[in-house]
């Protein structure tokens, strides 16, 4: 079975039940497969069938949701790109997906106003020009159903990386792919046609999309979008429309958990907080779980090119291993971590987690060399280093393109941000390796913080806490951390020191 079907069979199923709410927008399941078939109708006439790629470049809006399932139904390929990516970021990914209709909304359209393309344009609203078809033009009079019988091995989706070691590639997914890691969510996280899914957090991302807002779809419950994040707005929402399970980066909790309105705010609805993108420490899930007044709290860990899928912590875990990405793989998957001879690590030493599911990608898109590197016969190589403790969990060390190897010795970024980020004054902090004329590498640390400091007590505090190989040399203040739409930061800008300090580097 395929995506449109799934809809198809929930418009006869739960007819009457809301499917998306959105925008002061309410549409019921029978409704939404109205629309689809509608606007289906209206992109066949334009020239859109099987095969095409549509790129869809909305926030969290219902005509998101629209656009997603009719060109599903059609057979194309849909790529949805993150909503803050630039003109020319958006053209690479045109050119790259080999796209044939561009698909954009109002509340993004400034930044895509001065595309100069061939393709067959759409935007939400008025068309700026001849070049333009609006939204609502393209949406047929005809609602009848379009039969889309494609196998679930079907090339479904095209979802692209967020390039931060270079060029963005495209993964792409079969429907069995994505209703592989959808059916896990169902299962790990309790789904049930009564549950409301808040999605706050980017559907071009393949947490939001893949795990929630399909696995809503999979038991026919109802999915909540907002354009974009706040505080006020997640605390204004949950109360309003009493949804059960969200899922958020960890800089999302931390952020709301700061939030005075969270003392009288009536969270009582939601049955589980989820996060994924990062750990959060001990002290961190204790200061959300009482600001939050729940322990409901899951931790999933996986990767985009894993559907994604991988590992998870459950919340009863939390209690003595918070940070940590759990002992065992979620359903329909199955984990290593290996060493770089491809052999099973021992207890304690640190290795590459490697996955394996149908979730898993098909490929990258037309990058036949990237996929090959990226796999070992089916295994998935995420990047990630990592070990098991004495009771099975593990404990991600860092990414291995983050680490530092200064005079041929080891560094662990994650292990050095760990201690930093307990100074009661910092908020936020980043190491990196930059270069060094002898060491080859030297280590350098980014912070925010809530007051300007002066770095030669950050690096004294660091050495009071860290073998002397492993304290920075360089410390920067900034405003704020690079970070991505989900919330990860962005280390490559770093690198580069493409930041604003706002106090002069200490150290050599």
């Amino acid at each position: 079975m395929n995506s449109s079907q799934l809809l198809e069979r929930n418009a006869r199923k739960y007819p009457k039940t809301e499917a998306v709410i959105g925008m002061g927008k309410r549409y019921t399941y029978k409704e939404l497969d109205q629309l689809v078939n509608r606007f289906a109708h209206g992109l066949k006439l334009l020239g859109i069938g099987r095969g095409d790629k549509a790129v869809l470049y909305m926030p969290n809006v219902p005509e998101f949701v629209i656009v997603y399932f009719a060109v599903q139904r059609l057979g194309a390929i849909i790529v949805p790109i993150n909503a803050k990516m630039t003109l020319s970021e958006v053209e690479y990914v045109l050119e790259n997906s080999d796209a044939k209709a561009f698909i954009a909304h109002d509340l993004l359209f400034e930044s895509v106003k001065n595309l100069d393309s061939n393709l067959v344009l759409i935007k939400t609203g008025a068309p700026l020009d001849d070049k333009w078809i609006s939204f609502e033009t393209v949406l047929n009079d005809n609602d009848s159903s379009i039969e889309c019988n494609l196998p679930d091995s079907s090339e479904s989706t095209i979802l692209y990386t967020s390039g931060t070691t270079g060029k963005p590639k495209g993964v792409l997914f079969s429907y069995k792919n994505i209703l592989t890691v959808a059916q896990m969510i169902c299962v790990e996280m309790e789904i049930k046609p009564e549950s409301r899914l808040l999605i706050m957090m980017p559907l071009s991302h393949s947490a939001p999309l893949h795990l929630f807002f399909m696995a809503g779809l999979i038991v026919g419950a109802t999915s909540v979008l907002t354009p974009t994040f706040t505080p006020d707005l997640l605390i204004e929402t949950v109360e309003q429309e009493k949804t059960t399970h969200f899922f958020g980066a960890p800089v999302v909790y931390l952020l709301t958990a700061k939030n005075p309105k969270m003392e009288t705010a009536d969270l009582s609805s939601m049955k589980w907080w989820i996060y994924g993108s990062a750990p959060l420490s001990q002290p961190e899930v204790e200061f959300v779980q009482e600001k939050f007044k729940s322990d409901n709290f899951i931790c999933v860990y996986g990767l985009t090119e894993a559907g994604p899928n991988g590992t998870l912590l459950s919340a009863s875990e939390h209690k003595t291993k918070a940070g940590s990405i759990g002992k065992r793989a979620a359903l329909h998957a199955e984990f290593r971590i290996v060493n770089p001879n491809g052999e099973d690590v021992q207890q304690g030493e640190v290795g590459e987690i490697l996955l394996r599911g149908e979730g898993n990608m098909l490929g990258y898109y037309n990058n036949i060399e990237a996929t090959a590197e990226t796999f070992i016969g089916d295994w998935l190589k995420t990047g990630d280093l990592a070990k098991i403790d004495e009771d099975g969990y593990i404990w991600v060390v860092d990414r291995k393109k983050d680490l530092i190897i200064s005079g041929g010795v080891n560094i662990y970024p994650k292990e050095v941000e760990e201690v930093l980020i307990t100074h009661s004054a910092i908020n936020e902090v980043a190491v990196v390796g930059v270069p060094h004329p002898e060491w080859g590498e030297t280590v350098k640390a980014y912070f925010a913080a809530s007051e300007v400091f002066n770095l030669e007590e950050v690096k004294q505090f660091a050495q009071e806490q860290l073998a002397q190989y492993k304290v920075p040399r360089l410390y920067e203040q900034v405003e704020a951390l690079p970070r991505n739409a989900s919330g990860k930061i962005l280390k490559q800008p770093l690198r580069e020191g493409e930041v604003n300090g706002l106090t002069a580097k200490v150290g050599n």
